[in-house]
């Protein structure tokens, strides 16, 4: 019996109509009703303590591995990749992966980074402030995201384009429309795999300064990265840290026009620009839920859940959660409970400190030269939820 029929008493949440909206009334209410709902996809999990507590919870292990046989994928290049990678390892050989990689993504090797985050973002910035529009996600968000990921790889900047144009269409299999894109999406995989194959190759021979070779000459007691490790790791720091930040980045500004006051505030006080990169995430997290996979069936918060059942642990949700954090909203000056934004337990983003502090920047050189953005018409989005953000976002704004 599945998840949907098994709790008939639970709220329903009909989350693969590309209509619906994560961020709903219906949402609001099933939270208030109940710490969890049907799906059907599985459990969505609404609270923030329920998703704290089932993030790390010994009976349940990653569960996107069923993404995409939920969706009718089963064959493929997608489908091959997504089953190996790091994102869905467990247990050992997971430990092992994070181990040999967690050099490439240390505070040193960030922190080495953080001028060249700002000479990306002043570079794109002084390209439309002066004309006081601009389309956000065409003029900023997509070149800078790529344009970072060219650096983390050690990647000439031309080739930018490239890499936004086919991660950004492997990032539709994380929304509700993966099975009508299907075709394209293993295309792009197929595109982009070659191409990191190549990369690869390059630098095997000739190791550089870049996070990819840190990859490559990653050891540990003599255990290394298999090639096949490392093209698959490589293939998701491409596809992952290109998408997510765009569309982190688009979904921040559509908040910031919303509270205006909080972009002056991050103006006044450039150091408020992690927090405010974290309060983004906490409101309006592009990765709207992570999943986990029941191994053996167990009691919590007054049902069983059967073996194999599939949990969606929904980000925003849990952190707007008004037992939490209260009924305040968007405001980058406060401090907060812990979002799970990045997710949680042995599964926490591998690139999360990467992610933070390009946003980081971002936002804070964009609001030194720019007053707050008010959106204009034409803005386009991608279906709210799965992996969400803005597909065009046009805005106007007063250049300081």
């Amino acid at each position: 019996m599945s998840a949907e029929t098994l709790f008939a008493d639970a709220p329903y949440l009909d989350v693969a109509d590309p209509a619906f909206s994560l961020r709903s009334e219906p949402v609001r209410e099933a939270r208030r009703d109940s710490w969890f709902a049907r799906t059907p996809y599985g459990l969505a999990v609404l609270r923030h303590k329920e998703m704290g507590e089932l993030l790390t919870h010994k009976s349940l292990i990653q569960g996107s591995h069923a993404w995409p046989a939920l969706n009718g994928i089963t064959e493929g290049s997608f489908a091959e990749w997504w089953n190996k990678s790091i994102l869905v390892t467990e247990g050992d050989d997971h430990w092992r992966l994070r181990k040999l990689v967690n050099p490439a993504f240390s505070p040193k090797v960030v922190k080495a980074l953080m001028p060249e985050f700002e000479r990306i973002a002043t570079d794109l910035a002084d390209g439309f402030i002066a004309k006081g529009a601009c389309d956000f996600m065409e003029d900023f968000a997509d070149p800078y995201a790529a344009r970072v990921l060219c650096l983390l790889l050690g990647l000439p900047e031309s080739e930018a384009p490239f890499i936004l144009r086919t991660s950004a269409t492997m990032g539709l299999a994380l929304g509700v429309n993966f099975k009508a894109e299907a075709e394209n999406i293993e295309a792009a995989t197929e595109e982009l795999g070659a191409y990191i194959a190549q990369v690869l190759a390059d630098r095997q021979a000739t190791p550089g300064e870049d996070i990819l070779s840190i990859m490559v000459q990653a050891s540990e007691d003599g255990d290394r990265l298999s090639y096949d490790e490392l093209h698959n790791l490589a293939l998701m720091l491409a596809f992952a840290g290109v998408d997510t930040t765009r569309n982190q980045l688009g979904l921040g500004m559509s908040m910031f026009a919303a509270h205006p006051e909080q972009w002056e505030a991050l103006a006044a006080d450039p150091s408020l620009d992690m927090a405010a990169a974290t309060e983004v995430m906490r409101m309006r997290p592009t990765i709207t839920w992570v999943s986990r996979e029941a191994i053996e069936a167990f009691d919590y918060g007054g049902i069983t859940i059967p073996k194999g059942t599939v949990l969606h642990l929904y980000s925003e949700s849990a952190g707007t959660d008004p037992a939490v954090m209260g009924e305040a909203g968007f405001d980058i000056t406060q401090k907060r409970a812990r979002n799970y934004g990045f997710g949680g337990g042995i599964h926490h983003c591998l690139g999360n400190l990467v992610a933070r502090n390009d946003m980081a920047v971002a936002y804070r050189v964009l609001s030194a030269g720019m007053g707050a953005p008010s959106i204009a018409e034409g803005a386009t989005w991608l279906a709210d939820s799965g992996n969400t953000g803005p597909i065009s976002l046009p805005i106007t704004f007063l250049p300081r």
